[in-house]
């Protein structure tokens, strides 16, 4: 098998934020098949740490960014890990990125550039007789890799690839910081990962990674746009050469409706009955002649759930539906529990909850995902999987894995779910309408899941394509 390390803030099961920590998850047995072996990096989390059963001890630093360390070995949940333990830097209550009053940890410029120097060094010097061929690097964190190897006069004997999950978080810190992250002069200024006069570990990664890769087709186009470049998208029309986007996938087994064990099973939409009863009653609407819509998601301006409020009143007017379960902006939660108050047919669970959202799955009709930009995005996957029909704005990732029902597509029989441009809420509106008008024809509407149910969402496609990647590195660095 070949070598790859794969390194990234989280990583599911173990602990998860949002899509990276899927993809991290399922890549290792995706590639796996493919011939290529990836162990991966992580943060030693208190949730990590309790997982990780008898671990090996591997290497010791008596001070990593202001505190002891030591890299430690072993396997969890069918994953071959690297587990950093600096309890200085990760042995923290809450979530991974932010402090108790919801802001960033003001150390998670040196939380992620030690994560990045121990990958570099484990490249540079290897571990026993393990050491890889590449490096596969996630999102900022994982940023400023290439720097330290070159730095470690090590970045001629290893291929990096970095993949951007999302660019809107570029990972900045102060140039006060050069020093206490271990960073070269000779790197700080614009034609480096100076940004504006800060540190900018993505652009770091843009700058003097071998390739980039990003999660979808269309977002790979888009990220060449200043509008949705974030300022970074002149570094990547002037890599776009070395650009690649690559859909995600999702975990097969994890997200099944034939076994899994969150629902009441079935294999076709007929049987989704049982579960759409059960969600009706969990989250306490009544039985309506209109589709029942669930949202699975972070609250904020990205994910587009303000667009939705908008557009709720003309839906349920229909007969629509929507529970939703997430959390985030204090100002959206409020709204939407204003909505839920004022809207008999509209329910809301704030928080995450992973079984909660496998019944939403099983149990809705629909599932919309209005999101003003998606470099992937694995949730209409999930709703593709489970015959909960998408309704997505047309951007990223979302635009390439949902058939809109347009009037072709509807003539061929191949349409697999909803998209709306531009992405406002008319357009939105327009596409729960369209949504009503499919629904009540039950036929047309079960054709549709069916086909859902039988899109490829899997890793079968993007596998390979990942390979033919890493070969390229693997052989010429």
């Amino acid at each position: 098998m070949r070598q790859v390390l794969s390194v990234a803030s989280e990583c599911a099961p173990l602990v998860k934020t949002g899509g990276l920590a899927d993809v991290a998850g399922a890549l290792p047995g995706a590639m796996a098949a493919e011939g290529w072996q990836l162990k991966t990096l992580l943060p030693g989390y208190p949730a990590v740490m309790k997982a990780l059963k008898r671990p090996r001890a591997l290497r010791n630093e008596s001070d990593l960014m202001g505190g002891p360390a030591r890299l430690l070995g072993g396997k969890v949940a069918g994953l071959d890990l690297f587990v950093l333990d600096a309890p200085h830097l990760y042995d923290r209550p809450g979530s991974i990125y932010l402090g108790p009053d919801g802001k960033d940890w003001p150390d998670n410029p040196e939380r992620f550039a030690a994560l990045s120097w121990m990958a570099a060094s484990i490249a540079a010097e290897g571990i026993g007789n393990w050491r890889p061929e590449v490096l596969h690097l996630h999102d900022w964190q994982a940023g400023l890799v290439p720097v330290y190897l070159h730095e470690m006069e090590a970045a001629d004997r290893v291929g990096t690839l970095l993949t951007i999950h999302n660019i809107a978080f570029h990972g900045l810190a102060p140039a006060s910081k050069l020093k206490s992250m271990r960073l070269p002069q000779w790197g700080f200024h614009p034609e480096g990962f100076e940004f504006y006069g800060q540190i900018d570990a993505l652009k770091a990664g843009l700058k003097f990674s071998n390739k980039l890769s990003t999660v979808s087709p269309t977002y790979a186009r888009e990220l060449m746009l200043p509008e949705f470049g974030m300022g970074l998208d002149g570094v990547l029309r002037a890599r776009q050469a070395d650009l690649v986007g690559i859909l995600n996938g999702i975990d097969g087994i994890v997200w099944d409706p034939k076994t899994d064990p969150a629902i009441a099973n079935y294999k076709s939409p007929k049987k989704k009955a049982a579960n759409r009863g059960r969600l009706i009653e969990e989250f306490g609407l009544a039985q309506t002649d209109g589709p029942l819509a669930v949202v699975i998601s972070r609250l904020t301006e990205q994910k587009g759930l303000d667009l939705l409020l908008q557009a709720l009143p003309e839906f349920v007017a229909r007969g629509g539906q929507v529970a939703l379960l997430g959390s985030g902006d204090a100002a959206l939660e409020k709204a939407w529990m204003e909505a839920a108050e004022s809207m008999p047919q509209v329910s809301v669970r704030i928080g995450y909850d992973e079984p909660l959202s496998h019944r939403m799955m099983a149990g809705g009709d629909a599932v919309i995902v209005p999101s003003r930009f998606e470099p992937c995005g694995l949730t209409q996957l999930y709703g593709l999987r489970y015959g909960a029909i998408p309704v997505v704005a047309m951007t990223g990732g979302l635009a390439d894995t949902v058939i809109n029902a347009n009037d072709a597509a509807v003539a061929a029989d191949v349409a697999t779910g909803f998209q709306f441009h531009p992405v406002t809420a008319d357009a939105l509106e327009a596409a729960l309408m369209r949504l009503c008008d499919v629904y009540s024809n039950k036929s047309a509407f079960e054709r549709m899941q069916r086909r859902a149910m039988a899109h490829p969402v899997g890793w079968s496609a993007s596998a390979p394509r990942y390979a033919a990647l890493y070969e390229s590195l693997g052989t010429h660095p």
